[in-house]
């Protein structure tokens, strides 16, 4: 079917009691104590090389696994035994050093681990072409999809299939009814899953929040999220380019429609085409927008009601692009608060608006609360008012609940909420009118043509 150079390395690593069976058994009483088999011998790790250790596969070694490879190799409970990418090395990236590719990545973490032996070697992970080859293998207990948009639905679905736990990078999926699935798989199979909105472990964001929820800026009136532009793309008559050696373009493609290969097409930029992402809507967006709904406590629901404004910037005709160059729309909760999605560089953010003032979380001061008084910034929560959950680290955050079996900081019902926002304020600027939105149906009211774009047809043979 595609590249399978990787099924030569090892696939089947089993025991008569594999590794997640005997997690999913632990996990009932997790609460007190956790015990797993010894895995990784000792002398790899040192004396305190734990035998709870949770078996890590990275699934996609481009850009954003340039965050979360290091971040799960840094934790002392989690081990990267393998990572998979359909492109074999940087070759047909714009600028290979800021990326991998499963050889690097594999490389990266086989130094990584070699530090730690006394014979500073260490050959212990494995390199995967296709991801299926990796959710086969009975000794890994959860994956990291950081993949292209568009596989994250198929992805996290066949994970939670072969019993693996998923670390799901945000949006967490590219339609409504794909993250309708995604939710579907995770609780059929009793699976963990974290999506990747790292900011809910950001102490300045969790202090913002508390800040909203204990109404220290009186009543919530109007919430903004601000996101990045973006550009347009190769001109009209830019043409099909040749796919560079080691990288398999169609199954990268996968269950996205068949499409001539450019540069500008995948890779880092797969996020400015509608078949494979949502633009800085559901980029940056996804963050800020996942801000307001945890300060807002609107976590498994939304706005009711949607509509385009006048400063969206479409790419023109005949650029590769398709998605929103600026974004501009509106939306409102049945409370009657303000939702504004819009663009305005330099830098992403969150600010929430109440009849006393207002607080505000920028990407560029990510040191303390903007406030709009040192007595609102200063305030002190007491201990009788609301605390969130406390994750300092997202990472970590998700291996705990690997262990715990109890649903991590971000779960799936939460990403999927937050994703929804970003893709409902997509259509309604494509269609440019006010949608209404029942967010218990999870449908557009009277509006067919809207709720037809609540999902997109898979490329055979890839199906959900």
């Amino acid at each position: 079917m595609q590249n399978n150079d990787s099924r030569s390395t090892p696939q089947n690593k089993s025991n008569k009691l594999t590794r997640r069976d005997f997690i999913a058994a632990a996990g009932a009483a997790a609460s007190t104590a956790f015990v797993a088999p010894i895995i990784v011998p000792s002398s790899v790790f040192g004396a305190n090389a734990p035998s709870n250790r949770i078996n890590v596969a990275q699934i996609g070694c481009g850009n954003q696994s340039r965050a979360d490879l290091p971040g799960m190799l840094r934790l002392a409970d989690a081990q990267v035994v393998a990572v998979c990418d359909v492109n074999k090395a940087s070759g047909g990236y714009a600028r290979k050093e800021h990326f991998l590719g499963r050889e690097p990545a594999q490389k990266k973490v086989n130094e990584y681990y070699a530090k730690k032996t006394r014979s500073g070697k260490y050959q212990g992970c494995d390199a995967y072409s296709d991801f299926r080859d990796v959710l086969a293998r009975d000794d890994v207990d959860a994956v990291m999809v950081t993949l292209p948009d568009h596989w994250h639905a198929l992805a996290t679905k066949k994970a939670c299939e072969a019993g693996k736990d998923v670390y799901c990078q945000k949006p967490m999926s590219l339609t409504v009814h794909d993250g309708q699935q995604m939710i579907k798989a995770v609780r059929k199979h009793n699976r963990i899953l974290q999506t990747g909105s790292q900011y809910r472990s950001n102490k300045v964001v969790r202090r913002m929040c508390e800040l909203v929820r204990n109404g220290r800026i009186g009543k919530v009136k109007r919430v903004v999220s601000i996101i990045n532009g973006s550009g347009a793309g190769p001109e009209p008559g830019w043409k099909e380019m040749p796919v560079p050696a080691g990288f398999d373009y169609d199954m990268w493609l996968g269950p996205a429609p068949l499409a001539p290969y450019h540069i500008d097409r995948c890779l880092y930029r797969f996020r400015f085409h509608l078949d494979y992402s949502g633009g800085q809507v559901t980029n940056t967006g996804a963050h800020s927008t996942d801000i307001i709904q945890w300060a807002l406590g609107m976590d498994g629901t939304g706005p009711v009601e949607f509509e385009h404004q006048p400063g969206v910037v479409w790419p023109p005709k005949g650029h590769l692009y398709t998605t929103a160059m600026k974004t501009d729309f509106r939306a409102r909760y049945a409370n009657g608060i303000e939702f504004i999605c819009r663009t305005q560089d330099p830098g992403f953010g969150a600010r929430i608006e109440g009849t006393e003032g207002w607080v505000q979380f920028s990407v560029n001061n990510m040191r303390e609360v903007e406030a709009s008084s040192d007595a609102i910034k200063n305030s002190v929560i007491t201990a009788e008012e609301i605390h969130l959950p406390v994750s300092n680290n997202h990472y970590q955050n998700f291996i705990d609940s690997v262990k715990s079996r109890k649903d991590p900081i971000e779960p799936v019902e939460a990403g999927h909420s937050t994703a929804s926002i970003c893709h409902l304020g997509n259509i309604a600027m494509r269609l440019k009118r006010k949608l209404k939105w029942n967010p218990k149906k999870e449908q557009f009211i009277g509006d067919d043509e809207a709720n037809q774009m609540l999902q997109r047809p898979y490329r055979e043979p890839w199906n959900i």
